[in-house]
């Protein structure tokens, strides 16, 4: 029977960029990935590549941005004074910080530059305005 949304399924899969840099995948997790189809716990380009598979059935789509992480938005970075930042390590650019929001969540900030007076932080989710390639195997349909 076809995947529909609603439907509960599990999957293996392996996301690559375009360059054939893995940058994740069921086998790094250890266990296949469950979700609802159209549920929006996964991105939307993954929910809509999954309808209409079947057990079993493995294929390859790519994602644009705008179904996957969105395009990199210039205004999510951020220059912050350095006293703002507190760690026990030293901070270098590249690096990537775990920031509180004031609500408790938590998100990741890449550390851009770093002047005298200033730490430049880009907010943009890592995977932000690339295109995202999904080797994606129907496990099961619960």
């Amino acid at each position: 029977m076809p995947i529909k949304k609603g439907d509960k399924i599990k999957v293996e899969y392996e996301g690559t960029l375009d360059d054939g840099t893995v940058f994740d995948s069921t086998e790094k997790h250890g266990k296949p990935l469950e979700f609802e189809v159209g549920a929006g716990q996964v991105i939307k380009g993954f929910d809509e590549a999954v309808i209409g598979m079947e057990k079993g059935e493995e294929k390859t789509v790519k994602i644009e941005p705008k179904d996957a992480y969105g395009e990199h938005n210039p205004e999510l970075v951020k220059k912050v004074p350095k006293e703002v930042i507190k760690s026990d390590v030293e901070i270098k650019p590249g690096m990537f910080l775990i920031m509180t929001a004031p609500d408790g969540r938590q998100f990741p900030a890449l550390v851009k530059e770093i002047t005298d007076k200033e730490i430049v932080l880009d907010l943009n989710h890592p995977l932000a305005g690339k295109t995202l390639n999904f080797r994606i195997k129907i496990i099961d349909i619960l």
